[in-house]
């Protein structure tokens, strides 16, 4: 560099110091940002976080750290919070009284929250329905399985199973925290990891992504589905859905064409599908006689 171009950046140095002391000088209204402007904040933690009344130990800092970013992670994704808020209005109310009936903690409805956004999702690993069971898993609980009739995807009966399955996690693990996180990484494998690691808490784990990241997930879509307003979340009560008014109609015979079935109540085929959603096919074999309870629409 020859001493021109030298005197030419030392004059430019200058001139943008200049600058910079010229607008860190500018009056403190200039500065002020525009209320409509969108912003995005840091969130204080909770300070009793806790999981079917086990609390969360946010003094560790790790633990902090991987709460705080599941809080950040399901605040800031607006859309699903909406819809996951607008479906737990629908939903809820089915999952509730079994939890309880069951003796299961209500914290739990939040696991099936984050296993399939109650949806009747379907899993590259086989999982199916709100709660994401394994055929063998729940023929196993006592659910029927097959390409007839899948009651995986049966909300009432899913539950049911998926109860079934956390109080023999409890018992095997020792602690609801625990018995959630197995409902992820199985609970023999829970198990084994406890006595290698010789601890005895979700907390003390060293685990895989997926599991050390998932009761953080269910507790932080705890935090924001019982504190909406807090989170940033706006809605009346005419943007929740709301389940149809429906009853039950015994079926202990084959069903031939469920189109025809649909019309003899009222529905169409697809209005069938959406409330039974266990039936597979267009037809019921059912050549045990077996009883099945069949919703259809009040019209």
């Amino acid at each position: 560099m020859n001493f021109i171009q030298r005197i030419l950046s030392l004059l430019g140095v200058v001139a943008v110091c200049g600058l910079l002391v010229f607008a860190s000088q500018l009056p403190k209204s200039e500065d002020k940002k525009n209320e409509n402007d969108y912003n995005v904040y840091a969130l204080d933690m909770p300070s009793n976080l806790n999981f079917a009344g086990e609390p969360v130990p946010i003094d560790q800092s790790d633990v902090y750290e991987r709460m705080d970013r599941e809080l950040l992670v399901n605040t800031y994704w607006q859309s699903n919070g909406l819809l996951l808020i607008k479906r737990s209005q629908k939903y809820f109310p089915i999952i509730e009284p079994i939890l309880k009936h069951y003796g299961i903690p209500d914290d739990f409805k939040y696991l099936a929250v984050i296993e399939s956004g109650l949806t009747q999702a379907s899993s590259p690993a086989g999982a199916k329905g709100f709660w994401q069971i394994l055929a063998g898993t729940g023929r196993e609980l006592g659910l029927e399985v097959n390409k007839n009739v899948d009651e995986r995807y049966h909300i009432e009966k899913a539950t049911e199973a998926a109860c079934k399955y956390l109080l023999k996690s409890r018992e095997k693990l020792g602690s609801w925290t625990l018995a959630a996180a197995g409902y992820n990484g199985g609970n023999n494998g829970m198990k084994r990891r406890l006595e290698e690691q010789k601890v005895s808490s979700y907390y003390d784990l060293l685990l895989g992504q997926e599991t050390g990241r998932y009761v953080f997930r269910i507790i932080a879509v705890k935090e924001i589905l019982c504190n909406t307003e807090k989170y940033g979340f706006n809605y009346n009560d005419k943007h929740l859905y709301k389940l149809p008014e429906t009853y039950e109609v015994t079926v202990d015979s084959p069903v031939t064409n469920f189109t025809d079935f649909g019309i003899k109540y009222g529905m169409t085929y697809k209005e069938l599908k959406q409330e039974n959603p266990w039936l597979r096919e267009r037809h019921l074999n059912n050549k045990s006689r077996k009883e099945y309870l069949i919703k259809v629409l009040k019209k």
